[in-house]
């Protein structure tokens, strides 16, 4: 129950004045993409700045869905960001 909820908090369908202070919205996927949101505090951990880097590599400061996008499948993102829930 607890991990079904942790997945939930970190996806929203929602409009940007919905994202809780603190927290920023990516895009992830590789064809179709689903919004997350996630805490900034994310920003600083090194497996996330690796996705960073990599978005960066891709897109550069032009991302298509007019926000973060994350060049990852979404089990990956899901993954990683429970690595970072745990630190």
């Amino acid at each position: 129950m607890l991990e079904t909820n942790k997945r939930r908090s970190l996806r929203s369908d929602s409009t940007a004045m919905d994202i809780p202070k603190g927290c920023l919205a990516v895009y992830v996927g590789e064809t179709q993409k689903k919004r997350f949101i996630v805490p900034v505090s994310y920003l600083s951990q090194p497996s996330f700045q690796y996705l960073l880097r990599k978005a960066e590599e891709e897109f550069g400061f032009d991302h298509p869905m007019g926000g973060l996008t994350i060049p990852c499948r979404e089990d990956v993102f899901i993954n990683l960001t429970s690595c970072c829930n745990a630190s």
